[in-house]
């Protein structure tokens, strides 16, 4: 059996856990998730844990059991305690605004780039290149924050572009001769 399947999910105070047949239910501070349940695996409710079992023997709901186990584990710390993204911008001139669920970027093209922001996920600017997305769904604020990252990539000669905080380019020589 997954042995990450296996260990509990404890839940914090605050946090209220609503299963039914088919779907699990997350309310805390940071907001509310929902998720279908896999008929292949059991979540039990007892004692402020939340155990996930396989319903069967075969191979697909033991590993079913431990991907259905780090999602809760996920939902239950996103609507605790949230999670966020920090993205900087490289580059002379390159700047980024927010306002409201808008998320102005100039990062050197001809015009400005807006992107607007989905439900449930915040964007502050604390300065002009520094963006922080912050959610209580992990899977959201990931692919949002590598959307805007998608917008203009580090490039490898001069490093300029937008990057994930705690992400480290590696400069290419430049051509010779």
């Amino acid at each position: 059996m997954s042995r990450v399947g296996k260990m509990p999910i404890a839940v914090p105070q605050g946090v209220d856990v609503a299963i039914t047949a088919d779907q699990i239910s997350v309310k805390g501070t940071q907001g509310t998730l929902t998720r279908a349940l896999n008929p292949l695996v059991s979540v039990r409710h007892d004692a402020g844990q939340l155990r996930v079992e396989p319903a069967n023997d075969s191979t697909e709901a033991d590993a079913m059991s431990g991907t259905m186990r780090a999602l809760l584990a996920n939902m239950v710390a996103g609507v605790a305690k949230g999670f966020e993204r920090k993205l900087t911008l490289v580059g002379v001139g390159y700047r980024a605004q927010a306002q409201g669920t808008k998320l102005n970027l100039q990062v050197g093209f001809s015009h400005p780039v807006a992107v607007e922001m989905p439900v449930g996920i915040k964007v502050e600017c604390p300065t002009q290149t520094e963006i922080l997305i912050k959610g209580a769904d992990r899977q959201a604020v990931g692919q949002i924050a590598a959307e805007v990252r998608a917008i203009r990539p580090p490039e490898p000669y001069k490093g300029k572009g937008i990057r994930y905080a705690d992400e480290r380019v590696v400069l290419k020589e430049t051509k010779k001769k």
